[in-house]
C-alpha cells in the first residue's frame, strides 16, 4: 500500500464548489473550507478547468480571508486541458503540455489560490501529444522553485505513465474509480499505484449509484441492505469503505459541498468491510460472480 502520512484520507473535491454547481459566496467556501479542517479533510482537489476556470480564484479569494493556516492544509490542482469559456477562448479542445505552458498555468494557480506552493499538480488527462522531456523541463523547474512538492497525472493509463516516466518519476495518479465504474481494477491502473507505491486518488467514488435507478444500482441496493445495520453506516459510507478496501490505499475525492456528507465520508474511513461482503458488492456491481 502507498503510505500516506501527508495527505488527508478524504480529500474534499471543488468542481462543484463554483459557477459549475453551488455556486457559493465567499463567507459559504469560509465556511465549508472551516467545516472540512475540522473534520479531518485537510487535503483539497482542484483543476484550472472548474467553473471555466474560475473556481480556483474563488477558493483563493475566500482562503485569503479565512483562518485557516496553509501549512494545515494541502491543495492539489490539474492543468492541460484547453477547453472554451469566457475566461479562455479556444476553437476546439484539446491538450497543452509544452514545457511554457505547463509552468504557466501552475503560476496562475498559485497566483488564483493565493498560494506559493501546491502540494501536489497533475497533468489533468493524457495527450497524444505528449513529449516526456517538455513535462520533465517544467515539473523539475517548478519544483526546484518551490512553486510544486510533487507531480502527478490523472486519467493515465500505467502504458502512459511509463511514458512520463522514461523523464521523471510520476508521484500519483487520480482516475475515476468505484463499485459501478471499477475497470482500473482490471487495466493495470491500481495494480501500477501499488506496485510504483504511486499515491491512488479517486474522483467519483459513488459512481452511479444515486444518479441512476438501473439494474446495476438495484441489484447493489439490494446486496447491501443487510450490510447497512450490520456496519451501522449509510449507503454512500458502504461505498466509499468500498473502495477504500483496495490494497492500494485509495484516497477518495468526494465532490460533495454538502457539510453533513462530508462529515459522513470522513466517518466511513473507520468502516472495514470484511473481505466476502466486498466481493458481494463487486458481485453485484458486475452482475455475475468472479471466475
Amino acid at each position: 500500500m502507498q503510505k500516506n502520512t501527508f495527505y488527508s484520507r478524504v480529500i474534499a473535491g471543488t468542481m462543484t464548489w463554483g459557477s459549475w454547481g453551488k455556486g457559493f459566496s465567499k463567507s459559504s467556501i469560509i465556511e465549508v473550507m472551516n467545516h472540512c479542517v475540522d473534520e479531518g479533510i485537510s487535503t483539497f482537489d482542484h483543476a484550472d478547468i472548474y467553473g471555466g476556470y474560475t473556481t480556483e480564484e474563488d477558493f483563493g479569494n475566500a482562503f485569503k480571508d479565512s483562518n485557516i493556516s496553509r501549512e494545515n492544509v494541502q491543495f492539489i490542482s490539474k492543468c492541460g486541458i484547453q477547453m472554451d469559456a469566457d475566461a479562455r477562448k479556444n476553437h476546439v479542445k484539446h491538450y497543452n503540455y509544452d514545457t511554457e505552458y505547463i509552468i504557466w498555468s501552475a503560476e496562475q494557480s498559485l497566483k488564483k489560490l493565493k498560494t506559493e506552493y501546491l502540494d501536489m499538480l497533475l497533468l489533468h488527462r493524457p495527450s497524444p501529444l505528449m513529449q516526456p522531456d517538455a513535462i520533465a523541463g517544467a515539473i523539475t523547474k517548478l519544483k526546484d522553485q518551490g512553486k510544486i512538492k510533487s507531480f502527478g497525472v490523472s486519467n493515465f493509463l500505467p502504458s502512459q505513465i511509463a511514458l512520463i516516466e522514461t523523464a521523471l518519476p510520476v508521484e500519483g495518479n487520480q482516475v475515476e474509480f468505484s463499485l459501478t465504474q471499477n475497470e482500473v481494477m482490471n487495466d493495470g491502473t491500481l495494480d501500477d499505484a501499488l506496485a510504483n507505491k504511486r499515491m491512488a486518488m479517486s474522483y467519483s467514488p459513488l459512481g452511479s449509484y444515486f444518479r441512476k435507478d438501473d439494474k446495476v444500482s438495484q441489484r447493489i441496493k439490494k446486496a447491501i441492505k443487510p450490510m447497512l445495520e450490520k456496519y451501522e453506516a449509510t449507503e454512500d459510507q458502504l461505498l466509499l469503505a468500498w473502495a477504500m478496501k483496495h490494497p492500494c490505499g485509495i484516497l477518495p475525492v468526494v465532490g460533495t459541498a454538502t457539510k453533513s456528507r462530508l462529515s459522513a465520508a470522513m466517518d466511513a474511513t473507520r468502516i472495514n468491510i470484511e473481505k466476502t461482503d466486498w466481493f458481494i458488492m463487486l458481485e453485484a456491481s458486475n452482475g455475475q460472480e468472479v471466475a
